[in-house]
């Protein structure tokens, strides 16, 4: 089985081709665990034959073997791991793709060379924001819980992050913690996975939960269309990504897209 290494704006993960081969040995922990301490990387993630007809599907691990939920820049990567393949999207250019949380799309918007793709994303719709903690809870694939600070960089995120992750308030699955401060028409966000148990350099459904809490929290746009849709910019730790959704209501968002980098590495 051949293995790819692959980065959603540093977000890195080991990427392998299972739709026509036995997977059963990947999807054990202990081998998951060792696959991912090998390559340095964020997490597993498996391109499957779809069940439902649609082009592909798509299973994700944490380090440590967990699985059952959404990664964002992985969903970029394993889109830009369809098109490298060679194989054709059901609509041009967008790939239909079924996930541990529902149907997901995919559009390849570049190709720059051989190893770099931007990809815009469509992530589920979000029904229900918590107030909680002095942030925000809500479930953008994966369960986020999101503060917004004065400046991030002063922020100890492994430390406050696994305080948060291991919340009594988040028990059992406990949550991701994200950390998120303005300036001008950017927002700055910093991570703490779980499943990882560390800050990671992105991560996708935590930049889309990001997005949402900041208009919660009555930080403006840096878009806001005709139709409504609102549009953020937001720094990870070395990239830049877009998050944009249209409001549907105090508590409900919908039409939901993240759009990044993806990329091929050696």
């Amino acid at each position: 089985m051949k293995l790819y290494k692959w980065s959603g704006a540093g977000n890195l993960f080991v990427v392998l081709d299972g739709r026509n081969s036995d997977v059963s040995d990947y999807r054990k922990p202990e081998n998951i665990q060792k696959l991912c301490s090998r390559y340095s990387t964020d997490g597993l993630m498996i391109m499957l034959a779809s069940a439902t007809g649609n082009d592909f599907g798509m299973e994700f691990y944490n380090p440590d073997g967990t699985g059952g939920m959404m990664c964002g820049n992985g969903g970029r990567c394993i889109a830009a791991f369809a098109d490298y393949l060679g194989l054709k999207p059901s609509k041009e250019r967008t790939y239909v793709f079924d996930a541990a949380d529902g149907v997901h799309c995919a559009q390849i918007l570049s190709r720059d060379s051989e190893s770099k793709w931007t990809v815009r994303l469509r992530m589920i719709d979000v029904h229900g924001v918590k107030e909680i903690l002095g942030g925000h809870f809500l479930n953008t694939g994966t369960r986020h819980f999101v503060k917004i600070v004065g400046d991030v960089e002063k922020v100890n995120v492994d430390k406050d992050g696994r305080e948060l992750r291991l919340h009594k308030e988040f028990a059992p699955e406990g949550s991701n913690a994200n950390f998120v401060s303005a300036s001008e028409d950017l927002l700055h966000v910093r991570t703490f996975e779980k499943g990882v148990e560390r800050e990671t350099m992105a991560c996708g459904t935590g930049l889309t939960a990001s997005a949402i809490a900041a208009y919660k929290n009555g930080i403006a746009p840096q878009k806001i269309y005709s139709n409504g849709v609102v549009e953020y910019a937001l720094m990870a730790r070395h990239d830049l990504l877009r998050v944009e959704f249209l409001p549907a209501g105090k508590e409900d968002f919908k039409d939901i897209f993240l759009t990044g980098p993806a990329e091929l590495l050696p």
